[in-house]
């Protein structure tokens, strides 16, 4: 009897540990218990690694998927440049147990595994595949093994919540099930490896990322276990730990739902694109990078980068090399600071895709493809001149935005915070969410994207530019010369919102001038109320100038100042006028060469290069390199 209580006592031990443990995780029972569980004993981990996935899984913790999501919504998950551990994850524990994040090694294994449907919301033991699960348990810390607690403690590791203590483990199945249903089955656990460990943090912060971003299928009625979600399909870029970093120090992580999905079968989300799609190029949506050096195309997804700054693309080693003994060793520290920089210029108020690899992908996802004002924002319409788009459905406001009602700015006056009372003072805004929640528009809405335009042009005349600033605060009218216009004659309309926001207080004259006027355009007014105005006029700055009304500020957004090779002639007007004048443009390195551009024509830079708060939040990615590019990214000024 001693031998049998022996034998099965040391059974338990190995399975569960020595310790006892109160409260229930989301296989039923609670975190395995096992004296060696303490994670820096794992070869090759670092303290500093732990801590890195720690903060990976407090942020996916704070991001709340088990909200929304059911064990039977399974993700594929695919971590590039890894040796393919799992291919599958779901979230577990939603309505039962503790919160948890599940990855399996097969697609077969999850379905395998995972419950259908309710009341079974936990995975079934007894079905837990041979090569094992992948478990992170979110668990109150008395719940957690002695040691475990230990290591958090003397490693500081910060806890998002007294419910979310992270555990991590490996469950492997036994042949003895006992009696009776999961609860009572028995499984056994391991630590996790070095490889498995970094392959979690990889898919973690993937998952944290996209899973906000999954569309539930709309007019289904349905919710909890039941809702359904629209297929969804990512590739993102996941920057090891600083601590552990790879050869290239970043890894692409594609998330799919469901698993298996190509992923260019985006045919869920892009069902309301109304116009052109036969001519949309879907073998265009995946975009190759493009190497620095020889301009060769590399996998978007493969695409190694400088080591050191993270923001320029080779196709090999032997490229790398060259370019940096020929160009990127005088530059790569500038570029680590740009790249460093990449946080701070996200917009993250924005609750839409935020990057643009190819624009007629992103104006699917956004659902407005072959719309309104949108047409111009890719290349399926490039047959009609600029400003000559063809009319919008119906002309009401909703063909001109193609959005749903409450999704755009209103054709109305400004209200005051009750909404009772119109503002008749001139506003002055600080960014994107200030005026999003002065003209009533949810963070979902991507009208930034095209309003940036008239709110970039707004933001240097009433905060840059103390001159002009002054004059409509008194009441007088200012004249701007807007210098190479393109896009902005299909988005007049957008415009419109300026008179709105100047108030009872001076009036705007916006003049633009530029070569892709069209013929049919130029020298037309057009007037919103009496506080806006916009004449457009054909032809270079330098050959039209005399003949304009002389201007209060000149103003040129997405410049290029160094692409052109008509400026040179614009500047010198520019200088003789001495009028201040203000230059946006994409990246930091763009406003670097205008600002070479500028002193070669004599132009003083009087404002530096500054991010400009109304800037696109579509961040633009460029084929050669990472650096955080944006639509009017970047102001700076002359003359000022």
């Amino acid at each position: 009897m001693d031998v049998h209580l022996k034998e099965l006592f040391g059974s338990f031990q190995q399975q569960f540990g020595a310790n006892a443990a109160n409260g229930r995780s989301a296989l039923g029972s609670a975190p395995p218990l096992f004296p060696d569980c303490v994670m820096t004993k794992i070869e090759g981990v670092s303290a500093a690694f732990i801590k890195s996935i720690f903060r990976a899984c407090s942020a996916l913790y704070l991001s709340h998927p088990w909200q929304r999501f059911r064990p039977h919504h399974i993700f594929g998950v695919e971590v590039h440049d890894s040796k393919p551990l799992f291919s599958c994850a779901h979230f577990g524990g939603n309505l039962v147990g503790d919160p948890a994040l599940f990855l399996y090694r097969s697609n077969e294994d999850a379905c395998s595994c995972v419950p259908t449907a309710p009341p079974h919301t936990l995975p079934n033991l007894k079905r837990i595949p041979e090569a094992g699960i992948l478990r992170l348990t979110f668990t109150s810390e008395p719940n957690l093994p002695f040691p475990h607690r230990k290591m958090i403690k003397a490693l500081g590791v910060e806890i998002a919540g007294p419910k979310a203590f992270p555990f991590i483990d490996i469950i492997y199945p036994t042949t003895d099930y006992g009696v009776g249903n999961f609860e009572n089955a028995t499984a056994l656990y391991n630590t996790p490896t070095l490889d498995e460990l970094r392959w979690l943090f990889a898919c973690v912060k993937a998952l944290t990322q996209v899973h906000p971003q999954l569309q539930q299928c709309d007019s289904n009625g349905l919710r909890g276990h039941r809702a359904l979600f629209e297929k969804f399909s990512r590739t993102l870029d996941v920057q090891w730990p600083a601590e552990d970093a790879k050869f290239w120090e970043m890894t692409s992580v594609r998330v799919t739902h469901p698993p298996q999905e190509h992923p260019d079968d985006q045919r869920n989300s892009l069902e309301s694109i109304e116009q052109h799609d036969n001519s949309m190029d879907v073998n265009g949506w995946v975009v190759p990078r493009q190497c620095a050096m020889c301009n060769k195309d590399v996998s978007a997804e493969m695409a190694p980068r400088c080591s050191r700054c993270k923001a320029v693309i080779y196709c090999g080693h032997a490229c790398q090399k060259q370019h940096w003994k020929d160009k990127h060793k005088g530059n790569c520290e500038l570029y680590k600071a740009m790249m460093e920089r990449e946080e701070e210029l996200g917009l993250k108020d924005f609750i839409f895709p935020c990057l643009m690899d190819q624009p007629c992908k992103w104006l699917g996802l956004v659902k407005v493809h072959g719309k309104g004002m949108w047409r111009r924002m890719c290349s399926c319409f490039k047959e009609y001149e600029f400003g000559l788009l063809p009319a919008y459905a119906s002309g009401t406001e909703a063909g001109v935005w193609s959005l749903e009602s409450g999704m755009c700015p209103p054709d109305a006056p400004l209200l005051d915070h009750l909404g009772t009372k119109e503002i008749s003072s001139m506003t002055l805004l600080s960014g994107w969410a200030e005026y999003y929640n002065l003209r009533g528009i949810p963070m979902s809405s991507p009208v930034a994207a095209l309003l940036s335009f008239p709110l970039s042009l707004y933001h240097i005349v009433t905060a840059l530019n103390v001159a002009t600033k002054t004059r409509l605060a008194k009441g007088k009218d200012i004249t701007v010369h807007y210098l190479g216009p393109e896009g902005e004659l299909d988005w007049v309309p957008a415009f419109s919102e300026l008179a709105y926001l100047l108030g009872s207080s001076g009036s705007l004259h916006i003049v633009m001038i530029g070569p892709e006027v069209p013929l049919a355009l130029s020298g037309v007014s057009t007037s919103v109320n009496t506080k806006l105005k916009l004449t457009f006029v054909k032809g270079l700055y330098q050959d039209e100038s005399s003949s304009l009304p002389p201007p209060h500020v000149v103003v040129a957004l997405n410049a290029g100042l160094e692409t052109y090779s008509t400026w040179p002639g614009a500047l010198e007007v520019i200088k003789s006028l001495n009028i201040p004048s203000f230059f946006t443009d994409y990246s930091e390195p763009c406003c670097g060469n205008a600002k070479q551009v500028l002193r070669a024509s004599g132009l003083h830079i009087s404002y530096p290069v500054t991010p400009n708060p109304f800037r696109s939040p579509v961040k633009i990615q460029s084929l050669s390199n990472n650096i955080p590019s944006f639509s009017n990214g970047f102001v700076l000024g002359v003359n000022t």
